[in-house]
């Protein structure tokens, strides 16, 4: 089985992350079985590096119509905005190369950053710093757009089968590294059925959520919990962590699958009370952060590298 190691790769201005990208693209673009989607890839990198180094002022108007002054005068202090949450996903498909092939088409219009293989191969699809489409409609807390804010990976998993030992341990290597790249908060790693509980289950009831909070990757009952009161506020509860409770049933189905994983009917048990009341005391919605992050350079996404032998 072959070994992967992480490597961040510093670089200087932000544009020249996706230029890089775009280059390394064009270089295999000619070759493998991707050849035609690693160019158009490279297509809309480049054309993406074209708006970020457009100069043009601001065209502003008066309430009279009349055009405001306005010039370009270039800033040195700035950097990408970073992603703030990791969505973890099943492919609900039945091999590495079928979502490879999903991924790689234009109609079904859904990407990931990443796909990890049942064998522990880790395939980078997307920059950590762009928009890929793998959360849809969907709300945490008080944000309704996680394409912006998230890194999508996606777990070569039909949702019918546990998961694989390699998969597990390239999944907890490439989140190490994403955490301590971009600062993410242990709260926000979730999965896509947290955030879209009336259309996605995934990664499912068989997903070892207690696996990860071991590491530092999302929230988990502690040992000693405490017993909910007798006028606890589930639905207040579930919005702390982070829930959309419009639908509540579909709430409630979302955040037992997650935590439970034994039972997950829309209805709450007892230990389930208990164990939402303890969780809603760990953590509140995290925002988005949208200040810049202080670091004498951009920081690179993680690139995937084989280890050399």
């Amino acid at each position: 089985m072959p070994t992967f190691t992480f490597r961040i790769v510093p670089v200087k201005y932000c544009v020249l992350i996706i230029a890089a990208a775009a280059v390394a693209l064009s270089g295999c673009s000619h070759k493998g079985p991707y050849a035609l989607t690693n160019e158009v890839h490279h297509k809309q990198t480049d054309s993406l590096v074209a708006v970020l180094q457009q100069e043009l002022p601001a065209a502003l108007l008066d309430s009279a119509g009349k055009p405001i002054a306005s010039e370009w005068v270039g800033t040195v202090n700035f950097n990408l905005r970073k992603p703030n949450y990791v969505i973890i996903h099943y492919t609900a498909q039945d091999s590495l190369a079928q979502t490879l092939r999903t991924f790689t088409l234009v109609k079904p219009q859904v990407s990931a950053h990443y796909v990890v293989a049942k064998d522990g191969k880790v395939v980078h699809m997307l920059n950590d710093y762009l928009r890929a489409w793998h959360a849809g409609v969907s709300k945490w807390g008080t944000i309704s757009d996680m394409n912006s804010c998230s890194i999508g990976i996606e777990l070569d998993n039909n949702g019918k089968e546990p998961f694989a030992a390699a998969q597990m341990k390239s999944l907890l290597a490439l989140l190490t590294q994403l955490k301590k790249a971009y600062n993410i908060p242990t709260a926000n790693f979730i999965g896509h059925g947290d955030i879209a509980p009336l259309r996605k289950p995934d990664p499912g009831a068989l997903f070892p959520w207690a696996v990860l909070a071991q590491k530092g990757f999302g929230i988990w009952p502690g040992i000693n919990i405490q017993p909910a009161p007798e006028n606890f506020d589930t639905t207040t509860a579930l919005r702390l962590i982070g829930y959309d409770t419009s639908n509540l049933p579909a709430a409630i189905v979302a955040f037992k699958r997650h935590f439970i994983q034994t039972d997950i009917s829309p209805q709450l048990t007892p230990c389930d009370l208990d164990v939402l009341f303890n969780l809603s005391g760990m953590t509140a919605v995290t925002p988005v952060q949208t200040t810049p992050v202080v670091a004498p350079a951009v920081v690179a996404p993680a690139q995937v590298v084989p280890a050399v032998p």
